[in-house]
């Protein structure tokens, strides 16, 4: 039992707001999951971003700002917590993460894009939040779950949401019974995941076919005869927003859309402080039905 919001902006009128109202969704879902939390915001930017994690940023992170100085001209570390956001110029995208890796063996890669910043560590929603200050955030869109344990322990990596590819996330409420012979599958394409939670393989499989050329829609129909189990998935990338529901959609999931936002809640009680809820929309997801939105 994990709870998932999101929030996707059809206008720019709340992009302000976006982070206060994900925060907000993902407190109300507490206690669906209080092992771990975490949320991807969707922004504007003219560089490559790259989030990073340590364990001991304090020490890390000086010398990964050390190290960008020497080997990655026009680089930039904000340091959050104990995240970072490394913003590249858009030739180092592929280069860089490599060499961090290589470097820094103990730094764990988030995510990367030219939009996107995770920020998940365990804890509380509230605590997680406050900690990156994820209510000052602004953007078009943004993605959120907190966790409850069951496949995997109560750590950083095992917290969602995971990300695979340049700009594209997922949070995932249930499980897969295939993903192991998925994980095999996607290794033999170049596809590896890093850690031993389900969702990461789910994200890795959405990675691939969208490599292939799928958009994010297609992506999941497929998703819908390749991932077996039970799940709700909602999914970010820059410039769209999805969500689907396995055939039996046992897990619970709720849809708002106005003039202004599509919003997903785990439950009604996510939603119903958003702007204008009382006019939204609402309803309950189909099963084995893709949603998809792109700005």
């Amino acid at each position: 039992m994990c709870g998932i919001v999101g929030l996707f902006l059809k206008t720019d009128r709340l992009r302000p707001q976006l982070g206060n109202c994900l925060t907000d969704m993902l407190i109300t879902m507490t206690d669906r999951g209080p092992d771990s939390a975490g949320i991807a915001i969707y922004g504007d930017s003219d560089a490559f971003k790259l989030t990073v994690q340590s364990d001991t940023p304090d020490l890390i992170f000086p010398a990964v700002s050390t190290w960008l100085e020497e080997h990655a001209k026009d680089a930039s570390l904000r340091a959050i917590d104990t995240h970072a956001v490394i913003s590249l110029p858009d030739t180092l995208s592929e280069t860089v993460p490599t060499a961090l890796a290589a470097q820094f063996p103990t730094l764990r890669i988030m995510g990367g894009g030219t939009s996107m910043e995770i920020f998940k560590e365990v804890g509380l929603p509230k605590d997680v939040a406050d900690r990156f200050g994820i209510r000052a955030m602004d953007g078009s869109h943004g993605i959120g779950h907190t966790r409850m344990a069951t496949e995997s322990a109560v750590t950083t990596d095992g917290a969602h949401p995971f990300s695979t590819g340049a700009d594209q996330c997922l949070v995932h409420n249930g499980s897969l019974s295939n993903h192991n012979s998925l994980r095999r599958k996607l290794a033999r394409e170049n596809v590896t995941v890093s850690s031993q939670n389900d969702s990461e393989v789910a994200a890795a499989y959405l990675t691939w076919k969208m490599r292939e050329g799928a958009n994010l829609g297609q992506a999941l129909e497929a998703g819908l005869n390749d991932l077996d189990g039970f799940y709700t998935f909602v999914v970010g990338t820059k410039n769209g927003f999805g969500v689907v529901r396995d055939p039996i959609a046992c897990k619970p999931a709720v849809l708002a859309e106005t003039d202004d936002y599509v919003a997903f809640g785990s439950e009604y009680r996510a939603l119903v402080n958003l702007p204008d809820i009382e006019t939204a929309r609402v309803w309950e997801p189909e099963p084995a039905t893709v949603y998809f939105w792109e700005r």
